[in-house]
């Protein structure tokens, strides 16, 4: 980031709102779903399963494009949905959305979480801001103190990968949702 404290500080911004529109993207069309009641296991299945088949996928193919190395300050933004979009975020949220998960399985968060979800559209969109913001200052002072005290050589000589525990955890969430919503079909 142009070896500055500044340009990092100034790439949180597009970094939060590729982030947050990843995540509405992946919220949004599920709370259409989920308005039809009649059709909430087969929604449920369903989802579940695009959820474990994106982690199968992920788990597959871990290998990242070249070209989204190096990217303008310009087209953070742009940048940041995308990788976003592409890691799956807001998926681990749909099952707490779609109501996957009993209250008594939650943590207070969680519960509070799929509390404001399920209350109407605009509670959706906070909790996908909330997210979003928590991610981004999470990540921000993360990046800021591998910048101040770490340097940049460091992610260079450094760098580890966590995508086959990213797709771990989403293809586990996907199969205990499942597992959940087959459980209630009896």
């Amino acid at each position: 980031m142009e070896r500055s404290a500044r340009a990092l500080v100034a790439a949180l911004g597009p970094l939060t709102v590729g982030h947050l529109l990843a995540i509405l993207v992946a919220i949004l069309p599920f709370s259409l779903l989920a308005a039809l009641v009649g059709w909430q296991q087969q929604i449920q299945i369903g989802a579940s399963l695009l959820v474990i088949g994106f982690g199968i996928f992920l788990f597959v193919k871990r290998r990242h494009l070249r070209v989204l190395a190096r990217i303008r300050p310009t087209q953070l933004g742009l940048w940041s949905f995308a990788v976003a979009i592409a890691h799956g975020a807001g998926l681990m949220l749909v099952p707490i959305y779609l109501g996957l998960c009993r209250s008594g399985d939650l943590s207070r968060g969680d519960q509070a979480a799929g509390a404001l979800i399920v209350s109407n559209l605009g509670n959706a969109v906070l909790v996908s801001v909330t997210h979003s913001m928590a991610m981004i200052m999470a990540g921000g002072m993360l990046a800021w103190l591998v910048y101040r005290y770490l340097g940049l050589k460091f992610l260079s000589r450094s760098w580890f990968n966590l995508d086959a525990v990213w797709a771990g955890s989403i293809m586990s969430i996907g199969g205990i949702s499942l597992a959940i919503a087959l459980a209630g079909r009896h």
